[in-house]
């Protein structure tokens, strides 16, 4: 095998922050990590209390892929509440109860509709930020959702979607597998690029140091995307209580991290590099 060859042959590696936007120390971490360790991609919820800050920031930092991180599941809206009734609660936001929204989306037109103007509230908000959209995922991986993903492909296609994450993580039951078999042909039919795998699942709100290195030491082969959660403070929302956000910042700083991931694989700026494939 040649140099070349060699070269080729190292998994490739997409390091993600998810949450962009949520809160200010969410994007300090997102800052510091990009300009000092080895973040190179972050996921921004557009309606999100911090975002227009997340915004400035991201312009500071032309080395940082900023995607869209659809909420539609635990956060606010874009959308006024009167305008998209059956999606949010009393208090005008959208539930955690994603299996009972799910059949809601499938079944009922009325839903789908507000869905489908939320959805495309979420990509016109992204297009006025003048960010260059790198990539589509959604809050909870909502978009695994077969109407969800329906929608975000026809929307996203006029706001310059190319490529949405796989959330395809080696640990994952059996029963999502023709779930996730289904979104990986239709993303292919639709010449949409995706990560291979995907990391951070199964640790959620736990991606330490020990936990990253782990990862990238038995990487698999083809594009790994490794997402996290890192901000400078803890206890930012009551669904994430129990997450270490520091201890994720810390590993995204971490000189150790930083050095397995030269050795071992080829770190990539975003998904903006990835051809798609069509079935």
């Amino acid at each position: 095998m040649s140099k070349q060859d060699a070269h080729t042959a190292r998994p490739r590696l997409i390091v993600t922050a998810d949450d962009f936007g949520l809160h200010e120390a969410v994007n300090d971490a997102v800052e510091q990590g990009c300009r000092n360790g080895v973040l190179r991609a972050a996921s921004l919820m557009v309606a999100a209390p911090a975002a227009a800050d997340a915004v400035h920031r991201a312009r500071q930092l032309p080395q940082l892929a900023v995607g869209l991180h659809l909420v539609l599941a635990d956060g606010a809206p874009m959308l006024p509440p009167e305008q998209i009734p059956d999606l949010v609660d009393p208090d005008g936001r959208f539930g955690s109860n994603m299996a009972k929204d799910g059949v809601k989306f499938f079944f009922l037109p009325q839903v789908r509709r507000q869905l489908a103007a939320e959805i495309q509230a979420q990509f016109e908000a992204f297009s006025a930020t003048g960010l260059v959209l790198d990539h589509v995922n959604a809050h909870k991986h909502f978009h695994l959702h077969p109407t969800v993903l329906s929608l975000i492909l026809s929307i996203g296609r006029r706001h310059g979607l190319k490529a949405i994450r796989l959330p395809v993580e080696p640990s994952m039951p059996g029963w999502l597998k023709p779930w996730l078999n289904l979104m990986r042909w239709r993303l292919d039919r639709n010449g949409i690029a995706h990560n291979d795998h995907v990391f951070g699942i199964s640790h959620s709100g736990g991606m330490d140091e020990a936990t990253v290195l782990e990862i990238i030491d038995q990487l698999p082969s083809g594009v790994s995307e490794m997402y996290l959660h890192p901000a400078a403070r803890n206890q930012l929302t009551p669904s994430m209580a129990e997450y270490r956000h520091t201890d994720e910042l810390a590993a995204l700083l971490s000189p150790s991290v930083g050095l397995r991931v030269a050795q071992r694989c080829d770190l990539l700026q975003g998904f903006g590099g990835l051809r798609a494939t069509r079935a």
